[in-house]
């Protein structure tokens, strides 16, 4: 039995973009979220509640995961 069937990769070159792109938002948001500690472990540092860490932060990594998730499902185009 011969396949005629051209076998290729399983995403286009636009899949692989948009999933680079959902994973460096990923990246960017574990980086917001980093830091905030204390330098003496006995006092507490209020900067852990800021904007950025307990909102922006995970917005980024939400669509991060979103887009990665886009990349995937989209159809490729047959030419």
């Amino acid at each position: 039995m011969n396949n005629s069937r051209k076998q290729g990769f399983a995403f286009g070159k636009v899949n692989y973009r948009i999933m680079i792109t959902g994973v460096l938002l990923i990246i960017l948001g574990f980086i917001l979220m980093s830091g905030g500690g204390s330098e003496n472990p006995k006092m507490f540092n209020p900067e852990i509640f800021s904007f950025r860490r307990i909102t922006l932060a995970p917005l980024f990594v939400l669509t991060g995961f979103a887009t990665v998730m886009f990349a995937i499902m989209k159809k490729i185009k047959n030419t």
